[in-house]
């Protein structure tokens, strides 16, 4: 039995509806923010999967690792803002902090 397309569109869809029900039932920001990279990964899985299957090229394999690279990047920025977060505030509970100003 090989490994087909629909394999790969079968675990995204898992990983798409693990990420949206850990954004919707978390109130932690960490948590959070692991639901979006867990969306993310999803998408950018099948990018890569839908270029190896319908053209052959390497081209959306290209892109995905540049969208790796870019939840690097995006991970780094939220925890930052995460971070003061919980100076301003004492917690990273998202239902606890209702203003912007600190």
């Amino acid at each position: 039995m090989s490994i087909g397309l629909g394999h790969f569109v079968a675990v995204s869809a898992l990983l798409f509806s693990l990420g949206l029900f850990c954004l919707i039932t978390r109130r932690n920001a960490v948590a959070i923010l692991m639901g979006i990279e867990l969306i993310l990964n999803a998408a950018l899985l099948n990018l890569a999967a839908f270029s190896r299957y319908l053209h052959g090229q390497p081209d959306g394999q290209i892109f995905a690792v540049f969208g790796i690279v870019l939840a690097a990047a995006e991970a780094v920025v939220a925890l930052a803002i995460v971070l003061q977060l919980y100076r301003a505030f004492r917690t990273v509970d998202t239902a606890e902090t209702t203003e912007l100003k600190g």
